[in-house]
């Protein structure tokens, strides 16, 4: 198969994908959850009854009293609810005192009474199952730390790839061997970037949040690709050291041709799992695993169609 006379075409694709994530990006950011930006997120079990987005925010904004209206008019500027099963949601508030949590647990417990035709009580029909807050000092803190993960370890890939490619080096280009580790890096944020967008706009469409969850898949998803293109990688340093480097354009296409099959099939087997997770887990393990189908698919692509035809084009653009 000729993948590197192509490359092209495997660029221009890339470069469209990229652009869109990095669009989408700049226009609607990342909608971050609580564990960035703080909150409150309640979690809730309904029983016998269960109350709809509409009936929530009734419950909580339009209240019977009028001082307890004005205490939520007040107390709660941000509000969001996502159903995770049959009978369960969770709300997802701005940092909030204790008082007003129970207030809240108060007016949707009355609401589902009310709903019930006040057939069993407010407790028995609405069960808090979690209750978490976190401040805007801890979402920043982790956020930063998040941050500084990713970069140490697209750093550390650089550091790895340089020194396990060193034997590429050749008199005229001692450090022949960093161009591996960066063109790495470069499929890295290919990968990241693209799955970055397509969450950017499931944030600003559905409204998915980030959560550290996210980051763990990202996390991942640096690991499985950067290995991915580390096999590419051994397979053209083994070709050269074996051959010589005077035709490189076909040794690199013939280097990825001899490993095309495995890693293919290395990525469908992963990606049959990831699907099975995906359709059968709950909702909480949902957008991780689509993180992770993403940025494995992209990575894939990336290892064969991207990174192997850059380092044949930086090579050809220095000689």
């Amino acid at each position: 198969m000729q993948i590197i006379s192509r490359k092209k075409i495997w660029f221009t694709i890339s470069i469209i994908l990229v652009c869109l994530s990095v669009a989408s990006l700049l226009v609607w950011g990342l909608n971050l959850g609580i564990d960035f930006k703080g909150g409150s997120l309640i979690r809730l079990k309904f029983n016998q009854i269960s109350l709809n987005k509409e009936q929530i925010k009734e419950a909580i904004y339009d209240p019977q009293k009028q001082e307890d209206k004005e205490l939520m008019e007040e107390k709660i500027t941000s509000l969001s609810i996502q159903p995770i099963s049959e009978n369960q949601k969770i709300i997802k508030l701005n940092s909030i005192d204790e008082v007003t949590h129970q207030k809240v647990l108060e007016l949707i417990r009355k609401k589902a009474a009310e709903l019930n035709n006040n057939q069993g009580q407010g407790g028995e029909l609405v069960e808090e199952i979690k209750f978490d807050s976190i401040g805007p000092s801890i979402g920043k803190e982790l956020r930063e730390k998040s941050k500084n993960a990713v970069i140490f370890v697209l750093i550390a890939i650089i550091l790895y790839v340089a020194w396990a490619f060193k034997k590429v080096s050749s008199d005229l280009s001692k450090y022949e061997s960093f161009r591996y580790g960066i063109v790495a890096i470069i499929a890295l944020i290919h990968d990241i970037l693209i799955t970055l967008g397509l969450f950017s706009v499931l944030g600003n469409f559905k409204g998915v949040e980030i959560d550290i969850f996210f980051i763990a898949a990202l996390l991942t998803i640096l690991g499985y690709s950067v290995n991915d293109t580390i096999i590419v990688f051994d397979r053209i340093r083994e070709n050269v050291l074996k051959e010589g480097s005077q035709d490189f354009p076909n040794l690199v296409n013939k280097s990825v041709n001899e490993i095309l099959v495995r890693s293919i099939n290395t990525s469908v087997t992963t990606l049959l799992v990831l699907f099975c997770i995906l359709i059968l887990g709950g909702y909480s393990t949902f957008y991780f695993v689509l993180a992770l189908i993403i940025g494995i698919i992209s990575g894939t692509y990336s290892s064969i169609f991207l990174a192997s035809p850059l380092l044949v084009f930086w090579k050809q653009k220095r000689t």
